[in-house]
């Protein structure tokens, strides 16, 4: 990636001055409890060497969709406390985003501060459509790390998004990526170019809409495209299979078909998947053939025959990346899918396999279910910027940095 990193800004030099970063800090909660951390926790080290140097670091970053006004149920308030609580320093929190908080905060700060805005997002510029707009509100971002602050990209969660903090922010400033971007960016590129084979994906998640783009653009290249997650049943659907009340996004049944036809001995979908009477962590569930779903049934999971398939397909790979669960690893009776193919990839990891989740979803169930995160290649902090980046689109937030 031909752009300036943290490193460079470090040489330049950052005590004293202003340093405006952009993570990616939108952490999944149960009321006021965040559930998953693992967000703050990637995020940490680019803030922790900016302030360790004596910057005086400004953080945005978004939460939820709240829809572009203050909403107290998307505040980041317990964010900047888990934060701090990472950092083992204080983290303060602006009560606004730009407002007379923020600016009196900001004034105030000395050499190695941290001080976290309010949710970004609360501010409707932040995703305006209107380049005057955005422009205009990341004046104001800008004006809080002074004449000469500068820019640090750390959110590679958010880069396919044309937005103030992310994109225009670093058309004022001198700009760096931090180093969970650099480090994302440099781990995609291995699963675009010169990638060692056999290289097998893994796709899950609820809409086959969702991942078309990356089916797509990954299907022609790869030598493996394992299906689970709700989206199978769209594929089950395609081949005429009944899929009782299981999620089914119609309009996409024949694209489906159409997929099966072109890349038939590339994709594989479930042979068997477990079943349940209702959504529920307690509802009575059975494994039966993926042909066999009974009426008024919703899959809920893959079956352990699709688990020993699908690893048996994983075993001699030597790329893997996995974005999206096979079910509803939630709920303890419907997990056994994503456990065993996560397994799967972990053993050929240990086999020397290249190997990275991308996506929350995966991530938190690799988490969730004790899997250790340590024993993928890499753990990837960006859903859908890492699909797009694979589907060879470019990333504004990427692209801004590079110029």
């Amino acid at each position: 990636m031909a752009v300036q990193t943290l490193k460079d800004l470090l040489d330049a030099g950052v005590e004293g001055r202003g340093v405006l970063v952009r993570s990616d800090l939108n952490v999944p909660l149960d009321g006021e409890t965040i559930t998953d951390a693992g967000r703050i926790l990637a995020s940490a080290p680019t803030i922790r060497t900016l302030a360790e140097a004596g910057a005086k670091v400004v953080v945005t970053a978004h939460l939820g969709r709240p829809k572009g006004e203050p909403d107290p149920k998307y505040s980041l308030a317990p964010v900047a406390a888990k934060l701090g609580e990472v950092l083992g320093r204080n983290v303060q929190l602006a009560s606004d985003v730009v407002g007379q908080d923020a600016l009196a905060r900001s004034e105030g700060l000395t050499d190695g501060d941290i001080l976290l805005l309010e949710n970004v997002r609360f501010d409707a510029r932040e995703t305006s459509k209107d380049d005057a707009e955005r422009l205009a509100f990341a004046r104001e971002l800008v004006e809080l790390v002074g004449d000469d602050g500068a820019f640090v990209s750390d959110g590679f969660g958010v880069v396919h998004r044309k937005q103030a903090s992310v994109y225009d922010v670093a058309t004022l400033l001198p700009h760096y990526a931090g180093g969970l971007v650099a480090a994302e960016v440099d781990v995609l590129a291995k699963l675009t170019t010169d990638t060692e084979r056999p290289y097998a994906v893994v796709l899950g998640g609820s809409k086959v809409s969702d991942k078309l783009g990356v089916i797509e653009a990954l299907a022609p290249k790869v030598d493996t495209l394992v299906i689970g997650g709700g989206m199978c049943f769209t594929f089950l659907a395609a081949q005429g299979y009944s899929v009782g009340t299981s999620l089914l996004e119609e309009s996409m049944i024949d694209t489906c078909k159409q997929l099966l036809e072109r890349f038939g001995d590339v994709i594989h979908i479930p042979q068997d998947v477990v079943v349940a009477d209702k959504f529920a962590a307690d509802a009575e569930s059975r494994t039966v053939a993926a042909d066999s779903i009974p009426d008024g049934w919703m899959g809920l999971d893959i079956g352990p025959e699709s688990v020993q398939r699908f690893a048996s397909l994983l075993g001699s790979a030597k790329t893997v990346f996995w974005n999206g669960p096979m079910g509803v690893f939630e709920f303890e009776n419907f997990a056994a899918g994503t456990k065993g193919v996560a397994e799967a990839i972990i053993e050929a990891t240990g086999k020397g396999a290249f190997s990275v989740v991308g996506g929350g979803d995966s991530a938190a169930a690799v988490r969730s279910l004790g899997l250790g995160e340590d024993r993928f290649s890499h753990i990837s902090t960006g859903g859908g910027a890492s699909l797009e980046y694979l589907e060879g689109k470019e990333l504004p937030g990427i692209a801004v940095l590079e110029g």
